[in-house]
């Protein structure tokens, strides 16, 4: 591939770009003093331009009348990436958003590097969706919106084997390594062997399972039935109680989905809800998020909850502070253990598959490199050492090791 390559990472939560200068990795600072930028994008209400990255989050917390919108990369494939709907003052779609992201992410790489780029190396997670159809929509989608972006030709190659290029060092020559890379929206994993300096890859699979569920889980077990996650209501005709309905409190779990909830229909039927429920005080917390436009400041609240429970922090806490002053629920290690255990059987099943396709039985695994920001939580080590016993676990660039990758994959021959 040619100088005129830039290696992007575009991720669900954060993403990177990164050129190869003199067979070396140059990562861009796509922002100043970083190496990633969040993958989010704020559309203020008066039709300002739009904002990306920290100064996005900043608008957020700064209170600012505006649409926030993060992992919008778990949209793609899905017929809610081609709806037009209001945001920042006009109507839009997602692959709109998406495009305009990635457009600035060229310009500012432009910017710093002084050079144009024609073409983009792109990661991709192996499985978007397991659905083979709705797979290859997604990258038609992803593909489009390089496209669209300004890039003239678009390539991709699989995060974890992106990840393997960059990492294989850590590993003995000639053993297996496995490479288990837990994204926000999807996990991968590649299964190699590095000899003489060159990385085979034996075998790739993935499932869409990310930081993004984990919150997911973690919100609906700890933060929500402080907003009647759980309840009953009141029949509309006769007498008794009936479950809560689940589907809304999901929906505010989801990043994605958290700026489609401010509508007039949703804040209509929670205000009902409030009327027939058994507590309502929690529903009326539900109805301010919905008022005040709260979910994503709740979104953060439950992850920095999660990364201080992970961390086994004393005192870690949901903090909701924003929704009614001095709110907060508890969270521990062990309660966070718990909201996360049914995803344990998928992690391990998917690395198990990966090995299997490869024709090396786990025990034989001597290293595993955990690569992506979710891969620091602590059941990713805890499976990885269950099903690879005899494997040195190790850490590569948790947030760049992908893009990293992808910049070494530019100067390959082919």
């Amino acid at each position: 591939m040619q100088a005129d390559t830039l290696a992007i990472d575009f991720g669900t939560s954060n993403s990177a770009a990164a050129v190869l200068e003199e067979g070396r990795v140059q990562r861009l600072a796509l922002e100043p003093g970083a190496d990633t930028l969040p993958t989010a994008v704020f559309f203020p209400a008066d039709r300002g331009p739009m904002r990306i990255g920290a100064a996005a989050a900043e608008a957020l917390i700064a209170g600012e009348e505006g649409r926030y919108m993060r992992a919008l990369k778990s949209v793609l494939g899905a017929p809610l990436f081609h709806e037009a709907r209001l945001v920042g003052g006009r109507r839009r779609t997602l692959a709109q958003v998406v495009t305009a992201f990635l457009a600035e992410v060229k310009a500012r790489a432009e910017q710093t590097t002084g050079r144009p780029f024609r073409r983009a190396l792109s990661g991709r997670p192996v499985r978007f969706h397991a659905d083979p159809a709705r797979d290859a929509r997604a990258e038609e989608d992803l593909r489009a919106c390089y496209l669209a972006a300004g890039f003239e030709e678009v390539a991709f190659l699989y995060e974890p084997e992106a990840a393997a290029l960059a990492s294989h060092a850590l590993g003995r020559d000639g053993a297996p390594g496995l490479i288990v890379d837990i994204g926000g929206g999807t996990s991968d994993f590649s299964l190699f062997r590095a000899e003489a300096g060159q990385v085979g890859i034996l075998a790739s699979h993935g499932i869409r399972l990310g930081g993004t569920d984990f919150d997911r889980s973690v919100s609906l077990a700890h933060a929500m039935p402080c907003l009647g996650h759980g309840g009953r209501l009141r029949r509309e005709m006769g007498p008794g109680l009936l479950p809560m309905p689940n589907d809304l409190f999901v929906d505010l779990a989801t990043w994605a989905k958290i700026p489609f909830l401010y509508t007039r229909e949703t804040r209509s039927a929670v205000a009902e809800m409030v009327k027939r429920a058994e507590e309502p005080r929690l529903l009326r917390r539900l109805a301010e998020v919905l008022e005040h436009e709260l979910g994503h400041d709740l979104a953060f609240a439950v992850e920095r909850g999660k990364i201080e429970a992970n961390a086994d922090k004393p005192g870690a806490a949901i903090r909701m502070g924003r929704i009614e002053r001095g709110l907060y629920a508890e969270i521990s290690q062990a309660s966070l253990a718990e909201a996360l255990a049914r995803h344990r059987a998928d992690l391990r099943a998917a690395a198990e598959e990966t090995c299997g396709r490869a024709g090396v039985a786990p025990q034989e695994v001597e290293t595993v490199i955990l690569v992506g920001g979710s891969s620091l939580m602590r059941l990713v080590a805890e499976e990885a050492r269950a099903l690879c016993p005899a494997a040195e676990l190790r850490s590569a660039e948790a947030f760049t090791a992908v893009v990293d990758g992808l910049a070494l994959a530019i100067g390959r021959p082919g």
